[in-house]
């Protein structure tokens, strides 16, 4: 007869998640022995990089990535990474071995407590077995909720005893399963989001990361051409939804109430695609509208429609209603967006490179398709500004904002994304969360190119130090740090570079490489 273990792994397969990325302890033991040959397992040294690189594999890839967790202990590390994998609807499906089951009302060591509350509320399901014949359906139940709309994490507990348990044959219609969503909107809806687009006077684009995730990006651009329309992205956007280089383009909008209304000042009409309205972090109260305008929100995410200050909402699939909502637009003929201005090149000071040099010669020597994984939150206008990107997938970004991201998402990326260079552009401050990625990447002979800005301080906390006129707070400052030395421990080549030929040096032979790279690059701070 089947058993648990072998019913999983059939289901597994069939369901594509044969790449399983882990940390493994004494409870999970029981599920990886007798490994299958066609499955990979990808080894993190703490669980928060385990979850950072499934989060970019999943992300990258488009489908639901298998994470192995240990315990509390193990989902507790997880934690932080998992935030962002929350905020970026990234479908992973995350495992936790569990006590055995007579154990578990001791609490003896190594029993998770309550698991299924652990990881509320970053997570769309949370589930222990209450029996062992139902692990393979939990599973098919997690895999099949992480991915349908809204995607997101989900987690189950499971006890380390359940997996020899046998299983009736019926556990094979798991494994044949499949679970879509049709999420077409209606006619009359589609209809009327067309006339008052139509009737607007000057509408004006926000476009989010699910624009990306669901493969709309061609889409948005013919609806900012049929419109003549401008096209701000979202603000602190996990994604890049739209060509930074196409004329409607108009950067990224501020994380701020009256930023962001300053900015779309002027409009009458607002029409929010594939993001929540606003992720807002910088505190700068304001009116959540300009005056004059309304607001039209185009998402997956029922919870984002739901708790939006103002607007009207649409909720279904992305890509299903731009393009139906395309054709019944006719060409507008409002002149159109002029392109934004190239920036200037920025004065390097002796012995340092400005991050806008950096990003420039990133754009310039970087193939035209490289995928950016960004986590250097001070940078983030200079970097949309400077760097082009015209493909799908080509831009990544915590979108929580909760650091340690970086590197393994990086690494994760990669892995999905053979085909493509990976770039992960990391702050001094933020490599250090998840400095371990490097041995994953070293050991995987994964080839991401990892550059790191050093400034010695965590550079958007020192612009927030200023806001809220706490310049005197301790902690805010990392000097000391030697990435090369660091990356080198951890079987990684680097070099440390501080004038723009050498730069252009070392990325240039990185991107030629097959195997990871550091460039430590010593740089001035910069204002978010």
């Amino acid at each position: 007869m089947p058993t648990v273990h072998s019913a999983t792994y059939d289901l597994l397969r069939r369901q594509g998640l044969t790449t399983v990325f882990g940390n493994p302890g004494s409870n999970e033991l029981p599920f990886l022995k007798n490994f299958p040959a066609d499955f990979r397992y990808v080894l993190g040294l703490h669980e928060g990089v385990v979850v950072g690189m499934a989060d970019g594999f999943a992300l990258a890839s488009g489908h639901p990535a298998l994470v192995n967790l240990h315990a509390a202990a193990g989902s507790g590390n997880a934690m932080g990474a998992l935030t962002n994998a929350w905020y970026s609807h990234s479908p992973l499906v995350l495992t936790a071995g569990q006590q055995a089951r007579s154990m578990m009302g001791v609490e003896s060591m190594l029993a998770n407590v309550d698991a299924p509350q652990l990881p509320r509320p970053l997570v769309k399901w949370s589930y222990e077995p209450s029996c062992p014949e139902d692990v393979p359906r939990a599973l098919s139940q997690a895999i099949h909720t992480a991915n349908l709309p809204a995607r997101g994490p989900v987690y189950v507990s499971i006890p380390h005893d359940d997996w020899g348990h046998a299983v009736d044959d019926d556990a094979a219609l798991l494994s044949a399963r499949q679970v879509t969503s049709a999420a077409q909107p209606a006619e009359a809806q589609v209809e009327a989001l067309a006339e008052r687009l139509n009737a607007a006077r000057n509408p004006v684009l926000v476009l989010g990361p699910d624009v990306d995730a669901y493969g709309a990006n061609a889409l948005a651009v013919a609806l900012a051409e049929r419109l003549n329309a401008p096209a701000w992205v979202a603000p602190s956007a996990s994604r890049c939804p739209f060509p930074t280089r196409h004329a409607s383009f108009r950067g990224v909008l501020p994380a701020a109430i009256q930023g962001i209304s300053d900015r779309l000042a002027g409009h009458d009409l607002i029409v929010v695609i594939g993001a929540p309205v606003f992720r807002y972090h910088q505190y700068a109260p304001g009116r959540y509208l300009p005056d004059g305008a309304e607001l039209v929100h185009l998402t997956c995410d029922m919870q984002e429609a739901a708790r939006a200050p103002m607007g009207d909402a649409l909720v279904g699939d992305i890509h299903a209603t731009l393009e139906a909502l395309v054709p019944r637009l006719p060409q507008s003929d409002r002149a159109r967006p002029e392109p934004l201005p190239r920036p200037e090149p920025q004065v390097d000071p002796e012995g340092l490179l400005t991050p806008e040099t950096v990003f420039d010669v990133m754009n310039a020597v970087a193939p035209e398709d490289a995928i950016y994984v960004k986590e250097s939150t001070s940078t983030v206008t200079a970097f949309w500004e400077r760097v082009e990107m015209r493909h799908p997938g080509s831009y990544f970004f915590p979108a929580a904002g909760g650091l340690g991201f970086g590197l393994p998402a990086a690494v994760g990326v990669q892995l999905a994304c053979p085909e493509r260079r990976v770039i992960g552009v990391i702050g001094d401050g933020s490599a250090n969360y998840a400095i371990t990625a490097l041995w994953s990447a070293a050991q995987y002979r994964i080839p991401v190119v990892f550059v790191i800005l050093k400034n010695g301080t965590y550079g958007a906390l020192r612009w927030f130090s200023r806001l809220l006129d706490a310049e005197d707070s301790p902690g805010l400052d990392v000097p000391g740090l030697d990435f090369c030395a660091l990356a080198k421990g951890y079987g990684v080549e680097a070099v440390a570079v501080s004038a723009r030929h050498d730069f252009e040096t070392a990325l240039q032979t990185a991107l030629e490489d097959d195997k990871p790279r550091v460039i430590e690059v010593s740089t001035t701070t910069i204002e978010p």
